[in-house]
């Protein structure tokens, strides 16, 4: 089976939503065969999440983690380690975002989005890290957005766009530190996605008027998403490293 992710561990993060990119990821992966750790501050959400991908045919366990706590993180990685003995993918899917333009942003409004999104990213994959460089593999796949490439003008503020800038070339500069040891870290960058994470899938009508610049006329669906993941996350992307894939419907090219 080409991209075969037969016999590896991965973990997952912000994977508790039901309608969420998180959730299609752990499905897709469990799909390839992974055996996948989730987690989200859900705790039910994830458990449901992990109960879908278990009915797959792989093993599963589902965590409540805050991604900007540092214990609890290393608390999920130890516990991974425990069970499955390596960790061979992390997803640094886990974000937030928020609608507010600058002069209306606070300082407590920019450290959330931060925090969340791009220090979480950095928390995880610190922590995982280490078990890798063990393994001599690995694959980091971290989540940013079109509003990095494009300034905004999608959902969000300059927050947002600033968070998941960062993440690209954080995963850029942590490409050139671990790509000897058989580590990769990539990213995925959606344009509008069919989820919740704007407050609710909007109704027809306004999805219509959301996407008519948009080349393919639509949104994309989580399992789009999850597919550019899965591709990252297997052995045959192994000399990909320090890239993204967009995933915009050709609402940015470059």
């Amino acid at each position: 089976m080409l991209f075969s992710l037969k016999g590896r561990t991965a973990i997952v993060t912000g994977a508790g939503s039901r309608r969420g990119i998180g959730r299609s990821i752990v499905l897709a992966l469990a799909g390839q065969g992974a055996n996948v750790v989730v987690c989200d501050l859900d705790p039910d959400g994830a458990k449901e999440t992990a109960a879908a991908a278990a009915a797959l045919g792989v093993k599963t366990e589902a965590y409540k983690c805050n991604v900007v706590n540092e214990q609890e993180i290393k608390e999920v990685v130890g516990k991974t380690l425990e069970k499955f003995g390596k960790i061979d993918i992390l997803v640094n899917n886990a974000g937030i975002t928020q609608p507010v333009k600058v002069l209306s942003m606070s300082e407590a409004d920019w450290d959330r989005i931060v925090d969340v999104n791009l220090k979480g990213t950095f928390l995880f994959s610190k922590a995982v890290l280490p078990a890798m460089l063990e393994k001599g593999y690995g694959r980091i796949v971290n989540m940013s957005s079109v509003s990095a490439k494009r300034g905004g003008g999608v959902f969000g503020g300059a927050h947002y766009s600033a968070a998941k800038s960062g993440i690209l070339a954080f995963g850029k500069a942590l490409s050139r530190e671990v790509a000897p040891n058989g580590i990769t870290i990539n990213a995925v960058a959606p344009g509008l996605v069919a989820t919740d994470i704007r407050g609710g899938l909007e109704d027809e009508e306004t999805q219509v008027k959301m996407t008519a610049d948009i080349p393919c006329r639509r949104m994309a669906t989580p399992e789009e998403v999850a597919a550019a993941v899965c591709f990252l996350a297997s052995d045959e992307a192994g000399y990909i490293t320090g890239e993204e894939i967009d995933v915009n419907g050709g609402s940015h090219m470059d």
